[in-house]
């Protein structure tokens, strides 16, 4: 990656973000949340990381690859984040709160998380705010202030239902190799974790589209 096109003031200051987070050691999750706050997570970070993990591989330091590897993919996300639709963000905060062992308990999570998000859609109760009585109401009724953040189910289900026929695409077209060398193992690994979350997602949309309040 190239970074001749940047003014040299700002990639100084993406090297010194980028040594914040290699010196934060444990704290690192925290430090990254806090550059995306300010809004200092850019394409230009990711260039950064990316040119001290091409050094580290010419090097052979393997220590440094991997630490480096998972700095670019933890920043690339946090930047994914930070761009995705309402959808999206809700959908990868659902997936967050699988902890790896019960999914029956994750999702009866999910699903009180979605009702916490998602405004009811019976048409009074998306018309007039809580507690409102028609009967003791007088006088001329003003209806609320439109929310442009919020996120209706359906809009929801549509976006998730929209994403898994992208990945299925993609997966038809890489089909997995077979083989036990070290780099095929390692790809049948990353492709099985793919398609543990892609079955997360598939539950997760059921349970969005069958969401009684």
């Amino acid at each position: 990656m190239r970074m001749k096109a940047y003014p040299q003031e700002e990639v100084c200051k993406a090297r010194v973000l980028v040594s914040s987070f290699i010196r934060a050691g444990e704290d690192v999750e925290k430090v990254i949340e806090k550059a995306a706050e300010r809004g200092e997570l850019t394409e230009l970070v990711l260039m950064v990381i990316w040119n001290r993990l091409d050094v580290a591989r010419r090097d052979d330091e393997k220590d440094a690859i991997r630490s480096l590897d998972l700095l670019y993919r933890r920043v690339e996300t946090e930047i994914l984040r930070s761009e995705a639709t309402p959808a999206m963000r809700l959908l990868d905060e659902l997936l967050n709160i699988h902890d790896g062992s019960d999914d029956d308990k994750w999702l009866k999570a999910c699903r009180k998380h979605m009702i916490e998000n998602f405004p009811r859609e019976d048409p009074f109760t998306m018309v007039f705010p809580p507690g409102f009585d028609m009967e003791k109401h007088d006088g001329q009724i003003k209806l609320p202030p439109q929310d442009d953040d919020v996120l209706l189910r359906v809009d929801f289900v549509r976006e998730v239902d929209e994403l898994l026929k992208e990945v299925e695409a993609e997966q038809e077209k890489s089909k997995l190799h077979t083989g036990y060398d070290p780099e095929s193992v390692a790809t049948m690994l990353k492709q099985q974790e793919k398609l543990r979350t892609i079955r997360q997602v598939e539950a997760l949309l059921e349970l969005a589209a069958t969401l009684k309040w």
